[in-house]
């Protein structure tokens, strides 16, 4: 069964571990959560005069420098004063120099939004006339590059070990206090400590630049770490390494004290420890909900304490699970989880399921906003993976809880077949290793039906190796060793010999009972899709939500629709007669659509019947007269017979525009027509 189980698993949990990876390396830089809903100028607007300052507004409260808001002329210098002024956290602005000329001006802007996450871009306007700039109107990458990739590292890194350290220490205390002894299980915690405390002093040294420069030398700068201590991620991110150090203290007392007490002492401290823990997690849960999605938007106040539920809840579940399935893979042979440990660690994680769904469908409802926004933005996308990802891992946890079952019902009879593989050796008599502990009286019978003392404790482990070392010694003499440190040497070295093989057949036995085998397979996939859960969340909290950017996207078509009126094609039919052979004709100017901006045009010239031909030379030039604009030359290009074609042509403002069109039949035989229209 192992052998046919196993590669299986195996195989399912490297897809998932890569299926992880994948959307590690697809994450990218964190993306924007204000987004950009109006700007005066507009994106693409073309003004007939320079404005006196540049405005901007974002869905959310943002922050901002001197460097934070910047104007550039078409040869990239700076034009602005350089001192941004805001309105109610949502709306900047920064003045202009005054006399600029005309040409194409870029805005740039580089912030960070009241979630945190910092916000780059850029667009253009025009002052007269477009014009050829030398400024990139590309979108920047905000919290891109080295720095960049650090800090995402980081958060990854902070997530996964807030649910090891949560989620290890409510195993232990909620679920098998005895656990509080097993090594593997303390270095899980303590790894847990070590990393979230690790990734928090990295995310505070990498902070200022990420939000700013994204240069590796700011990470060492003073200065800037000043600068991020006085905001709202800083003092988040200072408060967590101060819970982490009353963490460190509660670690302590619970693999320290907490183990060495007994059963009686042990349940008055476990009430003491389940209430320092909880406000413990509770803490360092809400240094990520009072600077994150939370802590703007819809119902802040409301939603930063689901925030901090869900976050516990997740943590319990999925740190709990890790604690689980490294006691069954790591944990000691004669101190093997016990079933009733994994039946109250079922209830805890279908307790954490149900408070994750109660808080999971408001938050859904919070950052979507619609039912479109599930497939319509990137938010929503990711947010349907999660929510698969969790309705498979409860399919996996059906059935971890059915083996869980039948290893309760299983149990009595693979003690028994230890009691008996203990009593009788394959060869049919008692061995010298059961002789000697019988002699001893670590296998005495307890009065109480039969069972060995060890056996009554849940494991015979301790009274075999403790016969099994006095059994060395005997056997030491018996050989004729001589007495002194030889004989003590020797016999330390059977028993620890006679231990190894011991435990080693006693996790043979563990590990061969089908039951407890189905469990640890199970537990395994679980864990395997939750890695992919927790990357699938933490990516989440990366991404714009739903809301603001569907808000996005419906201010800037409001914006495109204030700015470009709906004006259909205009088509201009010019007679001319330039005197010479094959002079005369209709030359046709079709302009679309005939509105500020970009506009393609199109020129036709035909014979009076009505057939194309060509001419040797065709131009167009745009004027208008009433405020002193053109002309704005035009040379089309030739496309076929009797047809001539341009595109992009730049009407830089609305009005009543005259189109020339000079026609050039021969050498010496040419004549200029025009007309005009309204425009825009």
């Amino acid at each position: 069964m192992t052998q046919t189980i196993a590669p299986r698993v195996r195989t399912l949990v490297l897809l998932l571990l890569a299926a992880a990876c994948a959307l590690l390396a697809a994450a990218g830089p964190a993306s924007a959560h204000a987004a950009l809903t109006g700007s005066d100028p507009r994106q693409g607007a073309v003004v007939d005069k320079a404005p006196a300052q540049v405005s901007l507004t974002f869905s959310e409260s943002v922050s901002m420098d001197d460097d934070s808001l910047r104007v550039l002329d078409p040869k990239g210098k700076r034009v602005d004063d350089g001192s941004p002024s805001g309105t109610g956290g949502t709306t900047y602005s920064v003045k202009l120099h005054a006399g600029l000329p005309d040409g194409t001006y870029t805005v740039t802007y580089q912030v960070v939004s009241a979630d945190s996450h910092p916000v780059a871009g850029a667009y253009t306007f025009s002052v007269g006339a477009p014009s050829e700039t030398s400024v990139s109107v590309s979108a920047q990458a905000a919290g891109g590059g080295f720095v960049g990739g650090l800090y995402g590292v980081g958060r990854y890194v902070s997530y996964a070990a807030f649910a090891v350290l949560v989620g290890g220490a409510a195993f232990v205390l909620a679920c098998w206090p005895r656990g509080s002894g097993v090594r593997v299980v303390q270095r899980l915690v303590v790894s847990g400590w070590l990393a979230l405390t690790t990734a928090t002093l990295l995310l505070l040294l990498l902070r200022g630049s990420y939000t700013g420069s994204g240069k590796v030398a700011d990470v060492f700068d003073l200065g800037l770490l000043g600068e991020v201590l006085q905001t709202k991620s800083g003092a988040a991110l200072v408060s967590r390494l101060l819970l982490l150090a009353a963490a460190a203290l509660f670690i302590a007392v619970l693999f320290g004290a907490y183990d060495k007490r007994d059963d009686e002492e042990r349940r008055d401290l476990t009430f003491g420890l389940a209430v320092g823990g909880s406000v413990v997690a509770v803490g360092l849960a809400a240094t990520w909900a009072m600077s994150e999605h939370a802590s703007v938007g819809l119902q802040a106040g409301l939603a930063m304490p689901v925030d901090v539920v869900h976050l516990i809840a997740v943590a319990t579940w999925l740190g709990g699970l890790t604690a689980l399935l490294v006691a069954l893979y790591r944990g000691p042979a004669d101190t093997p989880v016990p079933t009733v440990a994994v039946r109250r660690f079922s209830r805890l994680a279908f307790g954490s399921v149900v408070a994750l769904v109660a808080t999971g469908a408001y938050q859904s409802w919070r950052q979507l906003g619609s039912w479109t926004a599930f497939t319509d933005t990137r938010y929503g996308q990711l947010l349907l993976v999660k929510i698969g990802l969790v309705v498979v891992l409860v399919g996996v946890a059906y059935f971890s809880r059915r083996w869980t079952a039948r290893l309760a019902d299983a149990v009595p009879v693979v003690a028994g077949q230890r009691k008996k593989e203990a009593a009788v050796p394959p060869g049919g008599g008692k061995s010298d290793k059961v002789k000697a502990a019988q002699k001893s009286g670590a296998a005495g019978k307890n009065g109480a039906g039969g069972r060995t003392g060890a056996a009554g404790k849940g494991g015979t482990g301790a009274a075999e190796r403790a016969g099994a070392a006095r059994q060395a010694k005997a056997d030491g003499k018996a050989s004729g060793v001589g007495k002194g440190s030889g004989e003590s040497q020797r016999a330390a070295q059977l028993a620890r010999q006679r231990a190894a093989v011991d435990a080693a057949r006693q996790k043979r036995q563990r590990d061969a009972d089908p039951h407890r085998f189905g469990l640890r397979r199970s537990v395994l996939a679980e864990a395997g899709v939750a890695v992919v859960l927790l990357v699938v969340t933490t990516v989440l909290t990366q991404t714009e939500p739903g809301r603001t950017e569907e808000e996005a996207k419906a201010a800037g078509a409001s914006s495109a629709a204030n700015a470009i009126p709906a004006t259909g094609a205009v088509t201009l039919d010019m007679p001319f007669d330039t005197g010479g052979q094959n002079g005369k004709g209709v030359v046709r100017v079709e302009l679309d659509p005939a509105r500020v901006g970009a506009n393609d045009l199109h020129l036709y010239v035909e014979r009076p019947d009505g057939t194309a031909f060509d001419i040797p030379e065709v131009k167009v030039a745009l004027t208008q007269k009433a405020k002193d604009i053109g002309p704005l030359p035009v040379a089309p290009d030739h496309i076929t017979t009797g047809h001539w074609s341009a595109s992009g042509v730049q009407i830089p403002m609305a009005g009543d525009w005259e189109v020339a069109v000079t026609v050039r039949t021969s050498d010496i035989d040419q004549v200029t027509l025009s007309k005009n229209t309204q425009i825009g």
